[in-house]
């Protein structure tokens, strides 16, 4: 499975004294972009299209709270036409690896020129035949 580890920042904290819920966006996103830069688009990279996250849906589990490291994890899922889910985890980064944060991102495949969605190409297609793990 592929994951980045990411080290929480005092920043990051909120009032309540853990990690504010709009920063797992954030953590999602750095490892969704890292897990693109090294599978996705090795040798793939378009100009004129790309793709968007369409939806999140986060579950959080337990308070992330300063100091941590955690384990973003990030495995697509079957993909449809124009779309394909991106699940991905945040873990504490210790021996127990216990799951703080789950979600399931919806990410489209579009043309930058209009904005319009377009089919998966098949090169990616063949990304989401490869094995990835658990979660």
């Amino acid at each position: 499975m592929f994951g980045v580890s990411l080290v929480v920042r005092w920043g990051d904290m909120d009032i309540n004294g853990h990690v504010n819920n709009a920063v797992y966006s954030t953590y999602f996103e750095q490892a969704r972009v890292a897990w693109f830069d090294s599978v996705v688009f090795a040798g793939h990279r378009e100009r004129e299209r790309g793709y968007v996250v369409a939806r999140i849906a986060c579950n959080f589990l337990k308070p992330i709270t300063y100091p941590a490291t955690l384990w973003v994890s990030a495995a697509p899922g079957k993909p449809g036409r124009t779309s394909f889910p991106l699940f991905q985890a945040i873990r504490a980064e210790r021996s127990d690896g216990e799951k703080l944060a789950e979600a399931e991102i919806t990410m489209v495949h579009i043309d930058r020129r209009t904005g319009k969605s377009e089919p998966l190409p098949e090169w990616l297609r063949k990304v989401f035949s490869k094995p990835t793990g658990g979660s």
